[in-house]
């Protein structure tokens, strides 16, 4: 066996088909197209959600939902984590810095501290918002709760 007369299997390769070439080849005339409408017409292409005239699905729903423009994210930290973070750095004070270098947040996250956990350390916290349990949390255990 050499390059040359390599074959593919029998039965595993057709011939395309070769549309609009005339009555004797069976797909001349309309081109397998049918007679009339859009899909016949050349440049066709269905819109994305088109039903056949049908009234769309997207239509035919209700609009609904409320999107305030006003609202402001947060990017949640619980006690538990400014516990875990003080105790394994030994800091006294976890501001916004701390966090973007142990990797909780990024700089462009605004930071609210929430309650969920417990202090046993006394540390300085600086973010952005504080729950009311988070802010009793952290005097309780002598610190402070700083917003900027």
């Amino acid at each position: 066996m050499q390059l040359h007369n390599l074959k593919p299997a029998a039965g595993s390769t057709k011939t395309r088909k070769r549309i609009g070439r005339g009555p004797g080849s069976g797909m001349g005339g309309t081109s397998t197209r049918g007679h009339k409408g859009a899909k016949q017409r050349s440049g066709y292409s269905k819109k994305i959600g088109f039903e056949g005239g049908q009234m769309p699905l997207q239509r035919r729903l209700p609009k609904h939902g409320f999107k305030n423009i006003n609202r402001v994210e947060y990017k949640a930290i619980n006690i538990a984590t400014i516990q875990a973070l003080a105790e394994a750095k030994n800091l006294e004070k976890v501001g916004i810095e701390e966090l973007i270098a142990a990797g909780f947040v990024s700089s462009k996250h605004l930071v609210k501290v929430l309650g969920n956990g417990e202090l046993t350390k006394k540390v300085d916290v600086v973010a952005h918002a504080f729950s009311k349990s988070a802010e009793a949390a952290i005097q309780a255990a002598g610190g402070t709760a700083t917003k900027i």
